[in-house]
């Protein structure tokens, strides 16, 4: 289904507030030297799931944390879409275990050296869980990378800050989403410019985006510690504030949220 234009205002306001959520900790892609594990929160994105499966294809330790929650449906639409993953069984099983199969059998990573993670339902257990795991194997991680949903990056990484917080000789946690989505008005409406990679309907993204600001504040509503504590503090640019308010304002853009099924 076709999204309609978006004004030029917000549409720079949507890329803004997506590039923010996408919390990315490095310059340039990581390699797998940059860490001694890495976590793969349980998506429906598949260039994520390919960037984390890339990075710990050399050697790493590959822990994924994910059950089966509200947005698993996504995750068994996009392994049914994709060209070589669709052969995988997906309705039923957690999202680790369909994301360890694509690990194993298309990446080359040996079973030994996945993690796998089947009970959390979101990002707050994504984290606790992994803490959990990683002591109960007697895991030390100096150096970790954390992979997720690039709209939910920034509220996992901050998840992770909660979770290890006060702990002496916490791992750091860098934050690396694997992609990043980047809409524009292309001839047949509203786009990402990377058409080819499977990713969420327009009107998907562009909801969750609106949705994710108000649980990463902190405040009485939010998620933060000052609200029901899910997070550690975050430092919301006055810039992305601002962008959320313009999405909001846009009465077209709240239309066609309001007449789509996401």
């Amino acid at each position: 289904m076709t999204f309609p234009h978006l004004a030029e205002t917000t549409l720079n306001a949507a890329n803004r507030i997506g590039e923010w959520l996408a919390q990315n900790d490095f310059a340039s892609p990581p390699l797998a030297v940059d860490a001694d594990c890495v976590v793969l929160a349980g998506n429906a994105v598949i260039p994520t799931i390919d960037a984390a499966c890339r990075l710990s294809a050399e050697n790493r330790t590959l822990l994924i944390s994910g059950g089966i929650g509200h947005s698993t449906p996504f995750l068994y639409a996009a392994v049914a879409r994709h060209p070589r993953y669709r052969v995988l069984q997906t309705t039923g099983r957690a999202e680790a275990d369909i994301l360890a199969d694509i690990a194993h059998q298309f990446w080359n990573i040996p079973r030994e050296r996945i993690l796998v993670e089947d009970k959390s339902t979101n990002c707050g257990e994504n984290a606790r869980f992994t803490r959990d795991m990683l002591e109960a194997q007697g895991i030390t991680v100096r150096n970790g990378i954390v992979v997720q949903d690039p709209t939910m990056q920034r509220r996992t990484m901050a998840t992770f800050a909660r979770v290890w917080e006060g702990t002496e000789n916490a791992p750091h946690w860098m934050s690396y989403p694997g992609y990043l989505p980047v809409l524009h008005n292309g001839d047949d409406g509203l786009a990402f410019i990377h058409e080819a990679q499977d990713v969420w309907p327009v009107g998907r993204y562009l909801s969750l985006l609106l949705g994710e600001l108000p649980r990463l504040q902190d405040d009485a509503n939010g998620y933060g510690p000052r609200g029901r504590g899910f997070i550690a503090h975050v430092d919301i640019p006055e810039a992305v504030q601002e962008a959320w308010h313009t999405l909001q304002q846009d009465a077209l853009l709240r239309d066609a949220l309001a007449s789509r099924s996401l």
